[in-house]
């Protein structure tokens, strides 16, 4: 376990990415729950490897949501529609990372919409993608680096509260996490194992003091 600053924890990304040799676009994935902080680490990161000299894509899940009324078909605090229904996993392969991958032509999309515009990375380009559940089977050999957020229940909570509390009650928010998100967050643990397969776990509690593991392949 390694202990540092915020720019410690950056830098040893930054060089954990560039020791990544692929032949092609380096497709960086940044998993966590929801409110753990990686939408901000995944940004972050792209501005210290920018600064590198480097050509990011950047790019989220939340922009391969499936429609609404197939997201919620189980009911709108149903764990198994949050892990299972939620995102079109076929098109962000087909769209995005396998364009990036192996034998791929470099011409991607960011979004699963149709209208989203292509545009073509250059050999060398790293997209670095965040979202929920980017390591389970449908998507974990499309990485070339996998970290892995990670913070307490508890804490994921509290967080949610501050993030959602001036749209939603407090008893709204509660239930979907305590229903939905985090039992969603138990079975995805449970079936894809995503501590174990992942390169880098930040543990991101205190944000400015983080704590990560890196793990051989």
């Amino acid at each position: 376990m390694a202990y540092g600053t915020r720019d410690d924890l950056l830098r040893h990304l930054a060089d954990a990415v560039e020791g990544v040799s692929a032949g092609h676009p380096t497709r960086v994935a940044v998993d966590g729950p929801p409110a753990a902080g990686k939408t901000t680490l995944a940004d972050e990161l792209a501005g210290v490897l920018r600064a590198r000299g480097r050509h990011v894509v950047r790019a989220t899940v939340d922009d391969f949501l499936v429609p609404r009324e197939r997201r919620y078909r189980r009911g709108e605090f149903s764990a198994e529609g949050c892990y299972l229904d939620a995102h079109d996993h076929g098109a962000l392969n087909r769209v995005l990372l396998d364009p990036l991958g192996p034998g791929g032509d470099r011409r991607f999309r960011h979004a699963v919409h149709e209208d989203a515009a292509t545009s073509t990375a250059p050999v060398d380009a790293v997209l670095v993608f965040d979202g929920v559940f980017l390591l389970r089977p449908e998507l974990v050999d499309r990485w070339d680096l996998c970290v892995l957020v990670s913070v307490t229940l508890d804490r994921l909570v509290a967080r949610a509260m501050v993030r959602e509390g001036r749209v939603s009650s407090r008893a709204e928010i509660e239930r979907r996490w305590r229903e939905r998100y985090l039992p969603a967050q138990q079975l995805y643990a449970a079936t894809a194992r995503p501590g174990e397969r992942a390169d880098v776990v930040v543990h991101n509690d205190e944000p400015q003091r983080p704590a990560w593991e890196t793990r051989a392949r």
